[in-house]
């Protein structure tokens, strides 16, 4: 783990890296840089990210998305992650092992854009909102005070709370 001093490097996956995770980077970079470092991919990149992603974080959270892209995880298969947090089942099942044992959990929660096309935006909305709480909630943990499987726990328990 990083000192107190520094921020923890965070990784979000998803597998096409155009919604879920594409919403949890840039409100985690926005609201959380001080304590996290965070970046997102996925098993099998979009092309972009989801228009409706991006209508989101800029409109209801004032956040330039002109940097957002669809990554694969392959970019990051060498680096070190302090955590790394699966949005979706498929990355679960499908995420490779990282180097210098992250604290791995999953937050699986619904993909909005499978939502028909007049509730997407809600459906996105509600998606950023759960992301948000998630983060405040992993934000206030006392990471260096808890031992590895403490804190892997409390990472993983934090799925289950709703806001």
């Amino acid at each position: 783990m990083s000192s107190s001093n520094a921020a923890y490097s965070l990784l979000f996956l998803c597998t096409g890296n155009s919604a879920r995770s594409i919403l949890a980077e840039f409100i985690s970079k926005k609201h959380f840089a001080q304590r996290f470092d965070v970046y997102s991919a996925g098993a099998s990149p979009k092309s972009q990210p989801h228009p409706m992603a991006l209508t989101v974080l800029q409109e209801d959270y004032q956040i330039d998305t002109h940097e957002a892209r669809s990554k694969s995880w392959d970019e990051f298969q060498d680096r070190h992650f302090d955590f790394v947090i699966t949005l979706c089942d498929d990355a679960k099942e499908q995420c490779p092992v990282w180097p210098g044992q992250p604290v791995i959990a999953h937050w699986g929660m619904r993909d909005p854009s499978d939502e028909a096309p007049e509730e997407q935006r809600r459906a996105f909305e509600i998606t950023a909102n759960l992301i948000r709480f998630r983060m405040e909630l992993l934000a206030s943990l006392p990471i260096e005070k808890l031992d590895r499987l403490r804190l892997e726990a409390e990472t993983q328990s934090i799925a289950d709370k709703q806001s």
